[in-house]
Order: structure tokens, then sequence, then C-alpha cells
């Protein structure tokens, strides 16, 4: 027999296969190529395409209920700041304004009346420098320190303490019957007309600006909303006209939720801003407007009133530029005349009886106040001051009586329209309340909807 080799036969063994490459770790090579040709080859079957229609409508619902939902917060954020905010300092500067030219109507009059100032004088003028320090007090809580009106309240709260010692002053020398009185108090009214007037003026066309820029945004039309509401509401007719022709029924159910949540959202957006925008350009072109007339009208007759005192306080002490005329007696005619103007402008822009009926009071007290004025000036030109101070601070038949009258009734046209404003600002404001929420929470119904409306098709593949 033939031996074999020693050790045996030699087993040939196949060669290995070497791995194939990985590459770097976390890549997929060709992964998203991969991912289109599927996707492709999904689109060419009608349950592929069923999916991604689907998937596609739920998207463009849930971005129409955010972007509603995002725009009108947006809107109905403006609008709380122009009732709760913006409004209440614009009205707050005015009566800063307005305490101011009442506090030096008080000074001046408690001036003429001499050595014992009447004490309701006394107390008025008191009142008015406490509501203009308290008003500041709360307009710098509620004002940023990197805007104009922080530095005019800066500038106020910094002048309002100098003007009161002033008139201290006055009143001091007044009561020990020295001429030195009047010229403090004359220093003092100019301190208010020059500096204080003017800072509180600027305040309240800051806080008035802001106000208009707030309603402004507020009635801005969501663009973005309605164009994604009607871009929703054609994909969903498009899909159920689809679903019409290929299977000839008429319904799904599931689509016509989604279609139904889409047109709520939709319609709820257009009535819902369209009320809040009517209310709030109602309530800036008629409230907001008139409110500001009446302020400047009443601040008008409160420097008249001021002026007309001075007259008599300075008797010529104080001429105009040119030395032809007193100075106080013609920013009185001034005044007078602005006033009038802006009552007249008042009465055309009141809207019911309730507005006009006060304004035309006050034109009425103002005819009359000229009337003795003029006669108060006579008797003093005549040489009898102690007639013409009767005729301007006496309690019966004066100009101090007539002005009271125009003041009572400018208070009760202001009230009116502030209410007007108020009411219609909150119905405004009203009307975006809740549509944001709804709007999401509709979204997501119709999302849902659309998506079980895609797969009752897709069930019928299965």
């Amino acid at each position: 027999m033939t031996q074999l080799p020693q050790g045996g036969p030699q087993t040939q063994r196949a060669p290995e296969q070497a791995p194939a490459p990985t590459g770097l770790p976390g890549q997929r090579p060709g992964s998203w190529a991969a991912q289109s040709r599927r996707l492709r080859a999904v689109a060419t079957t009608e349950p592929g395409r069923l999916q991604i229609i689907g998937a596609v409508l739920a998207l463009l619902v849930v971005a129409f209920g955010a972007v509603t939902a995002l725009e009108i917060s947006h809107r109905a954020s403006a609008a709380d700041d122009v009732v709760g905010r913006s409004q209440p300092l614009s009205a707050d500067a005015a009566n800063i304004y307005r305490s101011l030219a009442d506090a030096d109507t008080m000074a001046a009059s408690g001036f003429l009346a001499g050595a014992q100032e009447p004490k309701a004088v006394q107390e008025q003028y008191r009142k008015d420098i406490e509501e203009a320090a308290r008003l500041l007090v709360k307009a710098s809580a509620n004002t940023d320190s990197s805007t104009s009106s922080w530095q005019e309240i800066t500038t106020l709260n910094e002048l309002l303490p100098v003007y009161t010692g002033l008139i201290e002053r006055a009143r001091a020398n007044n009561r020990q019957g020295l001429p030195l009185g009047g010229a403090y108090l004359r220093y003092a009214n100019q301190k208010m007309t020059n500096e204080l007037l003017p800072a509180a003026e600027r305040l309240y066309a800051a806080e008035t600006g802001r106000l208009d820029r707030d309603a402004a945004d507020a009635r801005r039309w969501p663009f973005l909303s309605l164009a994604a509401g009607l871009v929703v509401l054609g994909a969903l007719v498009w899909m159920q006209r689809r679903n019409y022709r290929r299977t000839n029924r008429v319904f799904n159910h599931g689509l016509l939720v989604a279609t139904a949540a889409a047109s709520v959202v939709l319609l709820w957006l257009a009535v819902g801003h369209t009320v809040a925008r009517t209310e709030l350009r109602s309530a800036m072109t008629q409230g907001q407007e008139s409110l500001d007339v009446l302020n400047n009208a009443r601040i008008n007759s409160l420097k008249a009133r001021a002026n007309e005192n001075l007259t008599l306080v300075a008797r010529g002490a104080v001429l105009t530029a040119d030395g032809s005329a007193d100075q106080y007696e013609t920013d009185y005619t001034t005044g007078m005349k602005a006033l009038q103007e802006q009552l007249k402008k008042a009465e055309r822009l009141a809207d019911d009886e309730s507005g006009s009926a006060p304004v035309v009071r006050a034109a009425k007290s103002v005819t009359d106040w000229q009337d003795r004025h003029r006669k108060a000036r006579a008797t003093d030109d005549q040489g009898d001051y102690d007639g013409a101070l009767e005729q301007i601070i006496g309690a019966k038949d004066s100009t101090g009586q007539s002005f009271q009258q125009v003041d009572t009734a400018l208070r009760t046209a202001l009230a009116h329209e502030q209410g007007e404003f108020t009411a219609a600002a909150e119905d405004g404001r009203s009307a975006l309340h809740g549509l944001p929420t709804g709007a999401a929470a509709l979204a997501v119904l119709g999302a849902v909807a659309a998506i079980l409306g895609v797969n009752r098709r897709l069930s019928e593949y299965r």
C-alpha cells in the first residue's frame, strides 16, 4: 500500500472575504439617495401618494393655526396696551399738564385775594400740586428710563419743588404787604409757563404718540394668517375633489371636519379682527381725538384764567417785546381765541347729544367770560382797581364765575369722551380674546381629522 505523506492531505480553504468598508463613524453612504428613491417609489402608488398628501395637509393646517395664534396674540397684546397702558398714561400726562396749569391759576387767584387767601383756593392749589406729584410718580413707574418721556418726567420732578418754593415766597411777602411778592409770583408763573408746562406738553405728546402706535399695531391686518387660511382651504377642497373623482364618494368625514375647522378659524379671524379694527378705529378717531381737543381746550382756559389774574397782579409791569401792550393781557387774548377754536372743533367731533351739550355750554360761558373781562378791563383802565378786582374774583357775575362754568362743562365733556373711548377700545380688545387659543385648538383638530380622513382611504388598499 502506498503510504500517504505524513501529516495527511493538505486541506485548502476558501479565501475569506474582506469586510465592506464602513467609512467614518455615523456615515450612511448613499442614504439620501436611497431615501429619495424610496420616496419616488412610494409616490408612484396610490397608497403612497395618499400618505404624502395626508402628511402635507396636516402640516398645512397646523401651520395655519400656529401663524394665526402668533399674529393675533401680537394684535391682542397691542390692544391690551391701548386699554391698559398707553391710553391711561396719555390721560395721566394730560392730567399732569392740567394740574400744573390749575395750580398756577389758583396761586394767582389767591394772591389777588390779598393777605388772607380764601381757604378753598389754598386747598385747590395744594390738591393740584399733590395730584401732579402723584401722577409723576405713577408715570415714572410705568416708563422706560431710555425714553424721552422719562427725561420729561425727570425735568418736571426737578422743577416742581422750585416752582412751589417761589409760590411760598410770594405768599409770605404778600402777607406782609411787600411788593416783592408780586415779583416772586411773576417769576413763578414764568417758570411754569416757560419750563414746566412745555415739559408736561412734551410728555403728553410722547405718550399720545405711543398710544397711536399701539392702536395702529392692533389694527394691522393679519395678512399672513389670512393667506395661510386660504391656502389650507384650497388644499382641502382639492383633496376632496380628488377623492370624489377616484371613488365617486361625495363625502369624506375626516376631510369635511378638517375643512370645517379651517373655515371656522378663517371666519373667526376675519370677523374678529374686522370688529376689533373697527372698534379701535372708532376709539381713536372719535374718543381719543375728542379727548385731545378737549384737553387742549381745558388747558387753554386755565392758562387764560392765570393770565387774566396776572394782568391785575403785574398792573402793566410786564410788556410785550415791542413794549406796546401788556404781556399777560396779550396772552389772555391769544389763549381765549385758541379756546374758542378748540370748542368749535370739539362740537364737530361729538357724535351724540351727551358729548355736544357740555361743549355748547362751555362755548356760551366763554362768550360771557369775554364780555365780563372787557368790562373789568374798562373798570381797571379808569383807575378803579378794587372794582376791577371784584369783577375778576368776585362771587357774583365775575369772570371767575364764568371760568368755573367753562371748566365744569369741559370736565363733563372729558368724562363722556373718556367713557366712549374706553367702551370702544374694550369692545375691540374683546373681539380678539380667545382667538389665538381657539385657532390653535381647531388647527390640531383639523390636522387629526385630515389624517383620519386620508387613513380611511388607505384602509381600502389593505
